[in-house]
Parts: C-alpha cells; structure tokens; sequence
C-alpha cells in the first residue's frame, strides 16, 4: 500500500528539487526494492551454508575411509574423492542421474524415513568383475545387474554404510539398514519431489576406471539432528576431553584386541624315525635347563623371558624381562 503526501510534504519536496538538495532520479528509485532478494518457495534452501560445510567435513573423512576399506576389500587400489556437497529438491536429483542405475533405498536407525545411496554402473561393474575373480574391467554396454550381482552388492553397500555411520559417529550415532535395491531412479519415490535433500557427490577411481557415487539425505530424514549439523558442534565434539580423553579411547580400543600367546619351553632336533617311535610317557630332552626363561611368543613373535608357575589350579607364567625388539 503506497502512502500519501499532504499537502506541506509536496511543497517540501518540491522546494528541495528546486534547490538541488535531492535528485529526481533518486526520487523515481522505490526504496522498498533496494535490498530484495528473489526465494523460490518451489525450491526453498532448508540447508545452511554451515550445516553444509559439516556435512562435506563428516563425509571427506568418510571417503578416506571408504578408500581403504575398498582397497583392501578388493585387492586393488581404489580412490574415492568428495567432489560436491549441495542442497536440492528430490526431483532435480533423480533427473540428474543416469536412467539405469543402483539405488540403494536405506534407514538411519533411529532417525525416520530414508536416505539413498546412487551408484552408477562405471562404480558397479569393476566391482563386480574383481569380486568374481576379473581383472576390474568395466562392461562394454550397460545391462540390467542380475539377481546374484544384486545379491553381492547389497553385502558390499551395507559393508559401505556401516563405514558412513562410523564417520558420523562424532556428531551422530545410527545404525544402517537397507530397505531395498531399484535400479530405475523413477520407481524410487521415497519422499514428495519438491522435498529438499542434500546431495554429497564423489568420485571413484578403481584400476582405469572412474565412477560416480551420490548419497541423498532428505532434510525430513536429518531434521532430528540438524543442530548437531554446525561447525561449532563438530569441532567440540572433536576436542571435548582434549588429548588425554583421545588417548583413553586408543587403550580401550587396543585392549579389546584379541591376541595368541605362546609360551615356548625349550626346542630338540629328532629324525623322522625318532618322532615316528614317540610313544605316551617318552622323555624329550631340551635345549633348555629347568632355570632357564622360557621365551613367550606374541603372535609368533617373542616379546618376553617368562618363569612357568601355578596360579590356583592354573597354569601361568611371570614375565622376568621384555626383550628388544629388532631394527
């Protein structure tokens, strides 16, 4: 609504316009408009900008991770690299994704609905072709994945996810748990297409070849943990308890490691006819008097001198020196 001049505001404008004061360009601007910015209500940006910059935070780390464990899980060398993080609505992602493809529909237990994870076929088909003894080649023409190809890459994506929900672990503990595998993007109306979802893009280089990974989060899916989504939220959790508490957690974690130990008494040299002719009750004479240390073997490595002994009604042994390790 535009808001009318008496009679003595003309005058005065008039006055001024006379004198110089003001400038009949600067009066024809409407003031009102200067700052405006134009906000698609279609496509409205639900992610911020910090929030954003978490999100690319959690999943660089999550692509070191991912690299590795492929790496090793493949046998081969397998680089994966974050190459976007950006936010739009669920309709302009499944139109930006190839026709065929593997969408792995998951939940982020306990947080409701679901996430997806988009692999296209130069990701898949390497994979497939070193999993099933290939040398990591790439199919010459795109086909449909098989029932049994489906059935491995569903093991290999939630060995995938269960890596995401590590590197989420900092800012938010969940459990992964696939729903179902489509591999035609339009039959994957998990939420409304105007819901806005953030797309974190990698790529993936396995052998020569180079694939593209996608991971849709929908803002419904994250809006219980939005908050914790912000750099100041990440770096606290990261340096609460600073480094003693980081290396409390490196104890707890080593000492859950199950290890083999054995304790060696003495070694002898004895023919083949000799061992053929042991019996029950026979005497093996060793190299060692019954003072000496036995050497205790740490997964086959001798770490220990050690003294046999009884604890109750168990065996043990007292470690009597550590021994240098070898460079």
């Amino acid at each position: 609504m535009k808001e009318v001049l008496s009679q003595s505001e003309i005058d005065a404008l008039l006055n001024a316009l006379d004198s110089g004061e003001i400038n009949a360009v600067d009066i024809s601007k409407d003031p009102t408009t200067t700052d405006i910015k134009k906000y698609d209500f279609r496509r409205p940006n639900k992610f911020t900008k910090d929030q954003l910059r978490t999100l690319q935070m959690i999943h660089e780390n999550f692509a070191r991770m991912l690299s590795n464990f492929l790496s090793g899980y493949l046998r081969t060398t397998v680089s994966i690299n974050i190459v976007s993080v950006d936010q739009l609505t669920y309709e302009d992602f499944l139109v930006s994704i190839p026709g065929t493809t593997l969408m792995t529909i998951f939940e982020m237990q306990p947080l409701t609905g679901s996430a997806v994870l988009e692999c296209n076929h130069n990701f898949t088909f390497p994979i497939i072709d070193l999993l099933f003894g290939g040398s990591g080649k790439k199919m010459g023409k795109v086909r449909e994945l098989t029932d049994i190809e489906l059935g491995v890459l569903r093991k290999l994506n939630q060995r995938i996810l269960e890596n995401m929900a590590y590197a989420w672990g900092d800012v938010f503990k969940f459990t992964p748990k696939i729903e179902s595998l489509e591999t035609n993007p339009q039959f994957n109306q998990i939420i409304s297409p105007n819901e806005t979802v953030a797309i974190i893009t990698f790529s993936s280089d396995i052998g020569e070849n180079q694939g593209i990974l996608n991971i849709c989060l929908p803002f419904i899916t994250l809006e219980g943990v939005i908050s914790k989504l912000s750099a100041h939220f990440w770096f606290a959790s990261h340096e609460s308890g600073g480094p003693d508490k980081t290396q409390d957690k490196i104890k707890k974690r080593l000492s859950q490691v199950s290890l083999t130990l054995a304790a060696v008494c003495g070694e002898t040299e004895l023919t083949v006819r000799d061992f053929l002719q042991l019996s029950e009750g026979d005497v093996i004479t060793l190299d060692k008097n019954i003072q000496d240390d036995m050497d205790l073997l740490v997964e086959g490595y001798p770490k220990y001198k050690i003294q046999p002994g009884v604890v109750g009604e168990k065996f043990a042994v007292q470690v009597t020196e550590k021994l240098q390790e070898e460079t």
